[in-house]
C-alpha cells in the first residue's frame, strides 16, 4: 500500500466546548449540557455526553435539543475561552511534530512519521506511544480528555479516533487495513451521504468491502470524479499529505434532493444547510465574509451566486437572509428543476483583520465538493 509508511494521528477532543464548561463550572458536571444560545434560530454548538444520550447533537436546532432533553442546561458559547484551551492543546502537539493540520478548535491531524519525540535510548517513539503521550499530557495540563486514532493515512486515522470515543485510543496498523475496512458501512467514506448510499445499494453495495467488487468504471459512470475516490478509499488509500497551518478559507454544506425540485421549494433546505454551515463556522478562529449559494440543475449544470456584505454575517438569521436573497439572482426559466443545493461561507479572515485586508480576493468555494452526489 502506497501510504503504509506514513504514521498519522488524528486527535479529537471529547465534547470539547461542553467539556470546557463542565471543567470550569463543577455544578455542570454529570449534567446534560448544551452549548448554544436559546432561540428559534439557534443551533447547538456542542453537547455533553450526558446530553447525547437523549439524541442531542451538534448543529441540531436548539429548540429540537430542548424538546429531546427538557432538563438540559443551556450555556452560551464562549469562543475566547475555547480558543485559549485549543492553543494549549496545539502547543502539546508541537512538542511531538511540526506537521500539524488543525481542522477546527477541537481536532487536528499529526504526521509523526519522523517525530521529535525520542525514547530514553534515543530511538523515535512509535506513533501509538506518541498518541498515548499526547492524550496523557492533554489530561494533565487541561483536565480534559481526547480520543486518538493512529493509522497509515488521514482517512483511516479519522475513523479510528471515533472508534473508542470518548477518551479512547484505537490503532489501525498497515496489515490490518483491509480486514478493518471490509465490514464497515459504506457511509463511513467521506462524501457518501444518504442519496449516494441509495445509489450504491442499487448496485448491491452496502459495505466498504462491497465497493471493491465493483469495477472503477462503473463507479465513475455513476458518481463522476467521486467514483475514483470511492475506489481508492475502499482500498484504504489516501495520499493526502498533512498541510500545516492552513487557515480556513471556506465552509459549506450541501444536500441532494430525493427528487428534482423547482426553485421555490428549496427554502427549507437552504435554512437547514445554513444552520450546518453556521455551526461549523463558529468552531473556527476566523470570520467568513462572503455568502455563497450553490445549485445544480437536473441536467448537472452548476450555478453559484455570492454576496459580500459591508460587514460579515453576524448571526444565523443574517446568513439565511442572504442565502435566500441569492436564490432570487438565479435567472433560469421557472420550470427549471434542481437536484442539489449548497450554502457556504467564504472569504474567511482573522477576527482582528483590518477592513482593507478583508477586501482581498476570495478563494473558490465548493472546489473540492464531490461531483455527482
Amino acid at each position: 500500500m502506497r501510504s503504509a509508511t506514513r504514521k498519522i494521528i488524528h486527535i479529537d477532543m471529547d465534547a470539547f466546548y461542553a467539556s470546557v464548561e463542565q471543567r470550569d463550572n463543577p455544578s455542570l458536571r454529570g449534567k446534560p449540557v448544551v452549548v448554544a444560545w436559546r432561540g428559534a434560530r439557534s443551533v447547538v454548538c456542542a453537547a455533553s455526553y450526558e446530553a447525547r444520550t437523549f439524541g442531542v447533537r451538534s448543529a441540531m436546532p436548539a429548540v429540537r435539543a430542548e424538546r429531546l432533553c427538557p432538563q438540559a442546561v443551556f450555556v452560551p458559547p464562549d469562543f475566547v475561552r475555547y480558543k485559549a484551551v485549543s492553543k494549549q492543546v496545539r502547543e502539546i502537539f508541537a512538542r511531538h511534530t511540526d506537521l500539524i493540520e488543525p481542522l477546527s478548535l477541537d481536532e487536528a491531524y499529526l504526521d509523526v512519521t519522523a517525530p521529535k519525540t525520542l525514547s530514553p535510548d534515543g530511538e523515535p517513539l512509535s506513533a501509538t506511544e506518541i498518541a498515548r503521550t499526547i492524550r496523557a499530557q492533554i489530561r494533565e495540563e487541561t483536565q480534559l480528555t481526547a480520543s486518538a486514532g493512529v493509522a497509515p493515512n488521514k482517512f483511516l486515522a479519522k475513523i479510528a479516533s471515533d472508534w473508542k470515543k470518548p477518551d479512547g485510543l484505537f490503532v489501525i496498523r498497515p496489515h490490518q487495513v483491509f480486514d478493518f475496512l471490509t465490514p464497515l458501512p459504506v457511509g463511513c467514506i467521506p462524501g457518501v451521504g444518504k442519496v449516494a448510499q441509495q445509489k450504491l445499494e442499487t448496485l448491491g453495495i452496502k459495505t466498504v468491502g462491497d465497493v471493491r467488487g465493483v469495477d472503477i468504471a462503473v463507479l465513475q459512470e455513476t458518481f463522476g470524479s467521486f467514483g475514483a475516490r470511492l475506489h481508492e478509499r475502499a482500498q484504504g488509500i489516501d495520499e493526502r499529505p498533512i498541510e500545516p497551518d492552513q487557515p480556513v478559507q471556506s465552509i459549506s454544506a450541501e444536500d441532494t434532493f430525493e427528487r428534482d425540485v423547482p426553485l421555490d421549494e428549496i427554502e427549507p433546505t437552504i435554512r437547514r444547510l445554513a444552520e450546518k454551515t453556521w455551526a461549523s463556522a463558529r468552531k473556527t478562529e476566523r470570520i467568513g465574509r462572503t455568502v455563497v449559494l450553490k445549485l445544480k440543475t437536473a441536467q448537472f449544470r452548476i450555478l453559484t451566486r455570492s454576496f459580500t456584505p459591508e460587514t460579515p454575517p453576524e448571526s444565523l438569521e443574517r446568513l439565511v437572509e442572504i442565502a435566500l436573497a441569492l436564490r432570487e439572482r438565479v435567472e433560469l426559466p421557472v420550470e427549471t428543476r434542481y437536484r442539489l443545493v449548497g450554502v457556504g461561507l467564504a472569504g474567511f479572515r482573522d477576527r482582528d483583520t483590518s477592513r482593507d485586508a478583508q477586501r482581498e480576493t476570495q478563494p473558490a468555494l465548493f472546489a473540492d465538493w464531490p461531483e455527482g452526489l
